[in-house]
């Protein structure tokens, strides 16, 4: 059946809504236009283009209306939303939900907050800084300190980010503050290997993630999706060496 301009607007306007969600939240590229595209192909849209950076979404349609551009400032990693959304895109697929419906429930998934409290965040890396010491052959007694290292710096990355958009800065100042902290508890004699806390605490402000995803996105083909991940990956993990380096200069 032949779709109506309005009820081609409302179908790009649910596809934009499902990859916006994804983006932001850590989904792979060649996920979130395969998402679009399923999405769209459910309701009727057989002929559907999608193109996907980590900084905005184009969405067309053949034949039908203008070309929809969505910018994509903010991102994070919230795996759920990701999920939930997959979840979605599978009701619509199987014929379970209908458009307004589907609208309906990605309005109610962008407005909700899933992640974990920063409470609880800050506890998880500062116990996974103690416990990649252990893992990086360090001794029990650098647990204690690779754990108040971590903990803190992986405090001062959300802190900072949350004053200043500039992730990089936020990155550098953390990792720093882990350099200190260690510095100072090997001083006091509180820590004893300086390499193996440093390399527990800056565990968490490791972008896996992203290195992951811009390794899976390169293998899929999406070059260029791929690359600025990459690169993004490279200045992350720059600013955590610059920021140790320094100390371990002083040291």
């Amino acid at each position: 059946m032949e779709k109506t301009l309005e009820q081609t607007n409302e179908i790009v306007e649910v596809c934009l809504l499902a990859g916006k969600i994804m983006l932001q939240n850590g989904a792979e590229t060649y996920r979130v236009e395969d998402t679009m595209t399923r999405i769209a192909a459910s309701f009727g849209i057989q002929e559907s283009h999608s193109y996907v950076t980590p900084t905005g979404i184009i969405f067309s349609i053949d034949g039908m209306g203008p070309t929809k551009l969505i910018r994509i400032i903010e991102r994070s990693t919230d795996l759920q939303k990701v999920t939930i959304v997959n979840s979605i895109s599978r009701k619509i697929s199987s014929g379970e939900l209908s458009l307004k419906e589907a609208y309906d429930m990605l309005k109610e998934v962008e407005a909700k907050t899933l992640a974990y409290p920063l409470s609880l965040q800050v506890a998880a890396a500062a116990l996974a800084s103690g416990c990649f010491v252990i893992m990086f052959q360090g001794g029990w007694e650098d647990f204690l300190p690779a754990f108040i290292s971590g903990g803190l710096g992986f405090y001062c990355l959300v802190y900072v980010h949350r004053l200043v958009k500039i992730k990089f800065f936020a990155e550098f100042l953390a990792s720093f503050i882990i350099g200190i902290m260690a510095f100072l508890f090997v001083v006091i004699s509180f820590g004893h290997e300086l390499d193996k806390i440093v390399i527990g605490s800056v565990m968490p402000l490791v972008p896996g993630l992203l290195i992951t995803n811009a390794v899976r996105d390169l293998m899929a083909g999406h070059l260029v999706a791929g690359i600025s991940k990459g690169a993004e990956a490279f200045l992350t993990a720059f600013a955590i060496g610059s920021g140790i380096a320094i100390i371990f200069a002083i040291y």
